[in-house]
């Protein structure tokens, strides 16, 4: 079993994105099509300001902080 950079031991496939122009795009779909933003996704994550919440239809978004430092 493979971890995932982003989502860590949920799959890609599972989480979506909650914001922005790949709104309801799952993870995966933005690896695969947008690595770019993957990429920026997985440095947000390391500074801390990435969070993935389930939500009440029991789906998983992954949600970026806009804190100010």
């Amino acid at each position: 079993m493979s971890v995932s950079p982003l989502t860590g031991i949920i799959e890609e496939d599972k989480v979506f994105v909650d914001f922005g122009e790949h709104e309801g795009r799952s993870i995966l779909e933005v690896s695969d099509c947008y690595p770019e933003y993957y990429d920026f996704l997985i440095e947000r994550k390391e500074e801390g300001q990435c969070t993935i919440r389930r939500s009440k239809d029991k789906t998983f978004r992954l949600y970026v902080s806009r804190t100010l430092n």
